[in-house]
Formats: structure tokens, C-alpha cells, sequence
């Protein structure tokens, strides 16, 4: 398979892809409270994670985490599916919302949907997602009770490249966590938590510093020279 380099491509329009390659604004999907949403805030205010989140969409009206964007400042709007006449029409909406606010990098934040083509194609390599397992182990809904009922003595916390098929996308980083023969899929999930809200961030700010390609399956980091120019800011 041809190596396919994301990090060392030129400039372009906007319009050919959606996206524009030199962007650090960020676009947050959720359905929920949103406490990996809160970990790039914190993040960003902390110096640790240079971007600005353009936008947070949520496919759930009701979702804690729409006012806990807006709390911060950040817009934040509902899209409901049920408004749209199918599942296309629906990904087209959130990235005609992208794209208006100049997103360069999409993050799932506990966003309960599969993407579609639409926003893949939009967003080719550009949509990170977190996992509460050790990909490829345990994909899917359920991951810490699946962890428990395989017996496993380690589990972990995967941010990955959003792919067609679930959680099969090129794995960005990843972090352990020891499976206790006490642990209930409440206290393990506890546990992952900690390390996802750790590791999002840090993981958004690689995809952004753009020293890195995707070759076959592997997300491979480049020496920093191996890269044309730096990602800019946005505000």
C-alpha cells in the first residue's frame, strides 16, 4: 500500500476537501456531559494543548456538555437527526457547520453515531476519536464490560483516526490501565476516564503539530524537519 502522507502536503482551498490543512481550530461532536470536551478546555487554558475549539455540535439537545461549552465561551449548537431525511443529509449539516467556522480537525467526544461518508470525505485523517479500550481489543459499546468479562489483567484508553469501520481507524496513542480482580464496570470506567481525559489532548496536539503520515494501518511520527511548516493558530 502507498504511504499516505498527511503531515507534509501543501496549502490548499478550503473548498477542494472542507478543510483547511494549516488550521488549529478544532470542532468538538458530542452527545453527552462532555468531560473530554472539559479535558481540551482545561488543556487549552493550561498551555498544553495549542488550539482554539471553533464549535461544539451535539446530536442531543438535552447534552450537559452543550452548556458546559457555553460556559467556557465556546458556541455551541444542537443538530437533531430527526430533522434530516437520512443519515447523509445529517453528516452533509455538521459539516456545512465545520467547515463555516474554518475547522481544521474534528474530535468525537462521546459522540453516539457512526460517521458517515460525508464528513469522512470532508475530513480525510482529520477526525480523532477516543476509546475507553485497548485497540483493536473490545470495539464497540460496552468496552469496560467487555474487558471484565474477558478476564483481561490491563485495559487502557485509545485515541485513534476516525476509519469507515468502528474504531478500526490508525491508533495516535494509547495508555494502560491495570485491571483489579475488585473492579466493577463503574470503578474500571473510573479509572479510564482519568487516563482519557490525559490523553486526548495530548494526542489532539500531535495530529496539529503535523509531523507524522498514515502508512497502511499505522499513524507513524516524523522527525520535525520531515514536515513543510507548522500548523497556524486560529482565534
Amino acid at each position: 500500500m502507498v504511504a499516505r502522507v498527511v503531515a507534509t502536503m501543501m496549502p490548499r482551498k478550503k473548498s477542494e476537501k472542507g478543510y483547511d490543512p494549516l488550521s488549529r481550530r478544532i470542532g468538538v461532536l458530542i452527545s453527552g456531559r462532555g468531560s473530554n470536551l472539559q479535558s481540551m478546555i482545561d488543556a487549552i487554558a493550561a498551555g498544553r494543548l495549542n488550539a482554539t475549539i471553533a464549535v461544539v455540535v451535539s446530536n442531543r439537545s438535552a447534552a450537559a456538555g452543550l452548556q458546559r461549552a457555553r460556559a467556557a465561551g465556546i458556541e455551541a449548537t444542537c443538530l437533531r437527526p430527526e430533522d434530516y431525511a437520512s443519515r447523509d443529509d445529517y453528516d452533509r449539516a455538521i459539516v456545512r457547520v465545520l467547515n463555516d467556522r474554518d475547522v481544521g480537525v474534528v474530535c468525537l467526544a462521546g459522540f453516539m453515531r457512526r460517521v458517515g461518508a460525508p464528513l469522512l470525505e470532508a475530513f480525510p485523517n482529520r477526525i480523532l476519536n477516543i476509546h475507553p479500550s485497548l485497540l483493536p481489543a473490545f470495539p464497540g459499546l460496552d468496552a469496560q464490560r467487555q474487558a471484565l468479562e474477558h478476564g483481561v489483567r490491563v485495559s487502557g484508553a485509545t485515541v485513534h483516526l476516525v476509519a469507515s469501520e468502528l474504531d478500526s481507524g490508525p491508533i495516535v496513542l494509547q495508555a494502560a490501565v491495570p485491571v483489579l480482580d475488585t473492579d466493577t464496570v463503574e470503578t474500571l470506567s473510573a479509572r479510564i476516564l482519568i487516563e482519557e481525559h490525559r490523553l486526548y489532548p495530548e494526542a489532539i496536539q500531535i495530529v496539529l503539530a503535523g509531523h507524522w503520515k498514515v502508512e497502511g494501518r499505522k499513524f507513524m511520527r516524523l522527525p520535525a524537519e520531515a514536515s513543510a511548516m507548522p500548523l497556524r493558530a486560529g482565534s
